[in-house]
């Protein structure tokens, strides 16, 4: 059993965690990597607004929970800009927590996708990594949207 955790950005804190859950439920986008693994959610917030206050504190919340990995919402990839502190919050959670980090929730909807192409957002390797386990093919981005 895989116990996970989930951060989103606070710009969506209104989000009932749909696209999250749907993923994790079908094991897509980077839910995929527990293809054959049980997952339980222990855990779900937002970072807390920028520049990410919550990072500091949700963390150790979510690892008393059991929680062994945090994924880092794909919101935080896909909103526009895209959280400029997240390679911060990649080295920060498992430094201070010991807690594994996975960017990515559920795979990037279609819409988002469309607009950061245009925009040239996720040309680098530094993005093409960093989107690896939500970027998927059109057919499910369109299911996404």
């Amino acid at each position: 059993m895989k116990n996970i955790s989930i951060i989103i950005c606070h710009r969506y804190h209104t989000c009932a965690g749909g696209k999250c859950l749907r993923a994790m439920r079908e094991r897509e986008g980077a839910f995929a990597l527990y293809k054959n693994e049980e997952i339980e959610l222990v855990g779900y917030t937002t970072c807390g607004g920028c520049p990410g206050g919550n990072i500091e504190y949700a963390p150790i919340e979510m690892k008393k929970n059991g929680a062994q990995i945090v994924h880092l919402a794909t919101g935080l990839v896909v909103g526009y800009p895209p959280c400029p502190r997240l390679r911060f919050f990649c080295e920060f959670i498992p430094g201070k927590y010991n807690l594994n980090v996975v960017i990515g929730t559920h795979p990037i909807p279609q819409n988002y996708f469309a607009v950061h192409q245009n925009l040239g957002t996720w040309q680098t390797d530094t993005w093409q990594e960093r989107i690896q386990h939500v970027l998927t093919d059109e057919k499910t981005r369109l299911a996404y949207d």
